[in-house]
């Protein structure tokens, strides 16, 4: 009884795309804010799953910080971020008492919530839910793969920044999809260059090209380079939807068409 309850909560959700990395701070929460804001430009209904339990950033990202969950016949019911309910999220920064709370537990109570907010979370009907994961390749990545495994994801999409370091973190990444099965979408390069917010132009702050050698190298598709720009640090600090205001920079031009790689992509059109 207990699994027919599971599949039903997600059994309206079309795609469920993973956001990872293996390196913390190449802004996996930034590229899955703007992901799921893309697609509801794009006219998809989305769904946020942030299960970054130690560091919850995503309801301050998307200005819904203060907002309640509330409990339903089948669960929690996720916080609508705009009022055509079409992008809602479930994070554990709800779920606190205060937003500066540290969440110090053990590693079984994390995969226990992590379960808990697969199975118990209504979503309703979905294009998409999109999963932004704590990085790392350790224990609650091992308990999200494999409570969403019988729902059959999508994919994941692996985050880096242009640094060797960072290129370094993914290839542990991508060791960790291939040995949990976990099919790789492609890998968007992130903070690729800097935009002048006086003049618009780009400048490689860091060294760039990595991620795209990277995904040749691994031969899996490479979706995107995002620069850095501090109209999307603003509206990212402030909870305002960065594709709706500035349609003329170069970073919502790259964000455009990493969605319209991702939703003609063969994944996507073979499902």
């Amino acid at each position: 009884m207990e699994e027919i309850e599971e599949r039903n909560n997600l059994a309206g959700v079309q795609h469920i795309l993973l956001v990872v990395s293996g390196k913390g701070g190449v802004g996996k929460s930034t590229v899955s804010t703007e992901l799921a804001l893309a697609l509801r430009h794009a006219g998809k209904k989305v769904g946020i799953l942030d299960v970054d339990l130690c560091g919850p950033s995503v309801p301050r990202m998307l200005g819904a910080q203060n907002k309640d969950v509330h409990q339903c016949d089948s669960g929690w019911v996720p916080v609508f971020v705009d009022q055509e309910k079409s992008i809602s999220l479930m994070s554990i920064g709800f779920l606190l008492e205060k937003p500066d709370d540290a969440v110090v537990w053990r590693g079984p109570k994390k995969n226990a919530l992590i379960k808990q907010f697969v199975s118990d979370v209504a979503w309703g009907e979905l294009d998409f839910l999109i999963v932004d994961t704590p990085p790392g390749t350790s224990d609650e990545h091992i308990s999200t793969v494999d409570a969403l495994r019988i729902y059959k994801p999508l994919g994941a999409i692996l985050v880096t920044t242009p640094q060797a370091v960072s290129i370094g973190d993914v290839r542990r990444e991508l060791t960790f999809c291939k040995k949990t099965g976990l099919q790789v979408i492609g890998i968007v390069e992130n903070m690729s260059g800097f935009v002048c917010p006086h003049c618009s132009e780009c400048t490689n702050i860091f060294s760039k090209g990595g991620g795209e050698e990277l995904a040749r190298h691994a031969g899996v598709p490479f979706l995107g380079c995002v620069p850095l720009d501090p109209q999307l640090t603003q509206s990212l600090e402030q909870g305002r939807d960065f594709m709706l205001e500035f349609p003329q920079s170069a970073t919502f031009t790259a964000i455009t068409q990493i969605v319209q790689r991702l939703l003609e992509g063969p994944c996507l059109t073979s499902s």
